[in-house]
């Protein structure tokens, strides 16, 4: 797997003395950005397994189920982005937030959507129990002013595109680029 901002091979004059790559010092620990008393739950909402979610969620000390476990992601970003239903019921079921934002913008419906997991987006829209909430979660934008239903019609998911619409989602609302949805 490519590494950002790495070499992914050798030049005929690399050697092993000079590659960063061969360096102890140069192997990255791929768990290096989570925390360590949140790696277990990361693990988990990334993999579905919904056993070693609820041990770790049991576990937790000296964190919130909203940190930050990847690049800005919260454990149910990661649910969402995965499809994992059952751990994205476990977490709504533990507190975790609807509205926690990424570190580019992204609510965890974005990933939901992108992901085209109709049933994760709908528990999600359920979930926001009153219509001010679920207004402010469509209206959200990523960094590229992307709103959830940009990501669902990016991803031809045609039933979550219905579904985001029936729930009060504009259609004609522009990102950056200044692209709409229809």
């Amino acid at each position: 797997m490519a590494v950002p901002g790495r070499r992914n091979g050798m030049e005929e004059d690399d050697n092993e003395d000079e590659n960063a790559l061969f360096e102890e010092e140069g192997l990255e620990d791929l768990d290096s950005h989570t925390p360590p008393h949140l790696r277990a739950i990361a693990d988990a909402s990334q993999q579905g397994d919904l056993d070693a979610l609820r041990l770790a969620l049991d576990n937790l000390e000296g964190g919130s189920i909203d940190e930050p476990v990847e690049d800005g992601d919260t454990a149910l970003h990661l649910a969402c982005l995965y499809g994992n239903l059952s751990c994205v019921e476990l977490l709504l079921e533990r507190g975790a937030n609807l509205e926690a934002t990424d570190e580019d913008g992204a609510i965890p419906l974005h990933d939901a959507c992108a992901g085209g997991y109709t049933e994760i987006v709908q528990l999600l829209i359920n979930g926001a129990n009153d219509a001010a909430r679920v207004k402010r979660m469509l209206e959200t934008v990523d960094a590229e002013g992307d709103t959830p239903l940009h990501h669902a019609a990016r991803g031809e998911h045609a039933d979550i595109i219905r579904l985001l619409l029936a729930s009060g989602a504009s259609p004609t609302k522009a990102n950056l680029y200044g692209k709409v949805c229809i």
